[in-house]
C-alpha cells in the first residue's frame, strides 16, 4: 500500500464522524485534502453541513468541491475538526505547519469541540522534532533579530523558501523551519518559542488531537488522547 493509498484511507474514514448540522474544520495538507474530497461528494449526496477552512487553499479546494462555507466571526464553536499532521508521537503531541498554515490551524483548534488528525504511517515518531523540522511562524519586521533568538533554542533555523524568495503565509508573515535533535518537551518549548518577540506562532500542537487516524500498509490504525 503506497503512501498516498495511507493518506486517502486514513482521511476517508476520519469522514464517518460527520454528522448532519456540524461545524466543521477543514485542514490543510496532502492528506487532508482527502478528507476535503470526500466531504464533497458527501454534500453533493445531501450532508447539511458548514465548513470553515484553515487556509487559503483548503478555501479554494472547498469551494471547487461545493462545500459550503463560513468563518470564527460567525460561528465561535468548532464541532469536529479534520486535519493533518506532519509529525505525531504516541502522546499526540504533532508538529503541524508543513503547508504554512500553522496559526490560522491553531486558532481552528483552540476552536474545536474535536479534533481528528489523519495521517501515513511515515509521520509516526517515538519524539516529535526528529524527523520533521518545526515551523516557526515570524513577522517580517526585524526577521533577522527573530531569527538570532529562535537559533538559540533549536540547533539551526532555514527561512523557508530561502532569503531572496522567502514563502509568504497567508498572514503575510515568513516561516523559519528549526532542527531539532527531537523536541522531549514540547509544551515548554511551545511557551519558549512564543516569548520571543516577532514570532506570531509554532507549529507544536500539545494536548489538542483527540484522536490519531493512521494509515499504514496493512489498514487502518488508532491513537487515542488519554484523558
Amino acid at each position: 500500500m503506497n503512501r498516498e493509498h495511507q493518506k486517502k484511507i486514513a482521511a476517508e474514514k476520519a469522514t464517518e464522524e460527520i454528522q448532519d448540522g456540524m461545524i466543521l474544520g477543514l485542514g490543510t495538507g496532502s492528506t487532508a485534502y482527502y478528507a476535503l474530497l470526500k466531504i464533497g461528494q458527501m454534500v453533493k449526496n445531501g450532508l447539511d453541513i458548514i465548513g470553515i477552512p484553515t487556509s487559503d487553499g483548503t478555501e479554494k479546494i472547498a469551494v471547487e468541491q461545493g462545500i459550503p462555507l463560513s468563518s470564527l466571526s460567525v460561528y465561535s464553536k468548532i464541532d469536529l475538526t479534520i486535519d493533518g499532521a506532519d509529525e505525531v508521537d504516541a502522546h499526540l503531541n504533532l508538529i503541524k505547519g508543513g503547508g504554512a498554515a500553522l496559526v490560522r490551524e491553531k486558532i481552528i483548534a483552540n476552536a474545536s469541540q474535536r479534533i481528528l488528525i489523519v495521517v501515513d504511517e511515515s509521520k509516526v515518531s517515538h519524539i516529535i522534532g526528529t524527523s520533521f523540522a518545526l515551523p516557526v511562524e515570524i513577522v517580517k519586521f526585524g526577521w533577522e533579530a527573530t531569527q538570532r533568538e529562535v537559533n538559540k533554542i533549536c540547533k539551526r533555523s532555514d527561512v523557508r523558501g530561502g532569503i531572496v524568495n522567502p514563502l509568504i503565509t497567508d498572514n503575510g508573515n515568513y516561516i523559519l523551519d528549526c532542527h531539532f535533535d527531537g523536541i522531549p518537551k514540547p509544551e515548554f518549548v511551545e511557551q519558549q518559542l512564543n516569548n520571543i518577540p516577532g514570532v506570531v506562532e509554532n507549529g507544536i500542537f500539545v494536548k489538542l488531537a483527540d484522536q490519531v487516524i493512521i494509515g499504514t500498509s496493512t489498514g487502518i490504525r488508532y491513537m487515542e488522547r488519554s484523558q
